[in-house]
């Protein structure tokens, strides 16, 4: 028996009437990704908190300043390059380590370390230290702390005495995670993505026969007649 093989275009109008045929599984799917989301957002995550503490990198007690008054090129050329070095010292384990016990902290290096952001301001001799915590004090605690224990290690390690802390950080009460509105957008999004994916997938799956142009279009004959529904004024 031959197997014969039909080859279906789907038009734009038959995705849209998928779509109306289904939209109920859509708008389902979407309210449970929004509802999870929500649930996540204001009830499961806790709100994290940034500090940070801004130094610069420079000798301006010492002989920065050239005999015409001015800071040489070479001298701000070889700060911004210990500026990617002082970096990496400040979220070293012998950093941290001391920032722990002098602040007793229950907590290792390593777990430190993952709320340390060190970012170095673009073609400036400026490091920002941020820190991350659930506690807005905290935060600004650490971030204080790991930048004075920074300036200290840095005169042991380099032997030079050339990182001033410009700005000390204070608490920050607004969190900067979550975010309820991108999470929710994100969400709605990603919920109407995936209803209309199994909209597709159940009307791919569903090989029944509705209408008489089914008929024709999956089974190849013709059709001899209807009978009309009475009961629900349509055609079986």
């Amino acid at each position: 028996m031959e197997e014969k093989v039909f080859e279906e275009e789907i038009s734009i109008r038959d995705l849209f009437l998928v779509i109306k045929n289904r939209y109920k599984v859509i708008v389902l799917i979407t309210l449970i990704a929004v509802l999870v989301s929500v649930l996540i957002t204001f009830f499961i995550l806790k709100p994290v908190y940034e500090s940070y503490t801004t130094i610069m990198v420079g000798k301006p007690k010492q002989s920065i300043i050239s005999q015409n008054n001015t800071i040489t090129y070479q001298e701000v050329q070889t700060n911004r390059l210990l500026v990617s070095t002082y970096g990496e010292i400040a979220k070293s384990r012998t950093v941290l380590d001391e920032v722990i016990k002098n602040l007793n902290l229950n907590t290792t290096p390593d777990l430190l370390k993952n709320k340390v952001n060190v970012s170095l301001v673009k073609d400036t001799e400026i490091i920002q230290i941020k820190v991350q915590d659930n506690d807005p004090q905290k935060a600004a605690l650490l971030s204080n702390e790991i930048a004075k224990t920074f300036a200290r290690q840095v005169v042991k390690i380099m032997n030079i005495e050339n990182v001033q802390i410009i700005d000390e950080a204070i608490p920050n009460y607004n969190p900067i995670k979550p975010r309820p509105f991108l999470n929710i957008t994100l969400s709605f999004i990603l919920g109407l993505m995936l209803g209309v994916f199994v909209v597709f997938i159940l009307e791919y799956l569903d090989t029944s026969i509705k209408t008489p142009e089914d008929i024709e279009k999956y089974l190849g004959l013709p059709v001899l007649g209807i009978i009309p529904d009475t009961e629900k004024g349509e055609v079986a």
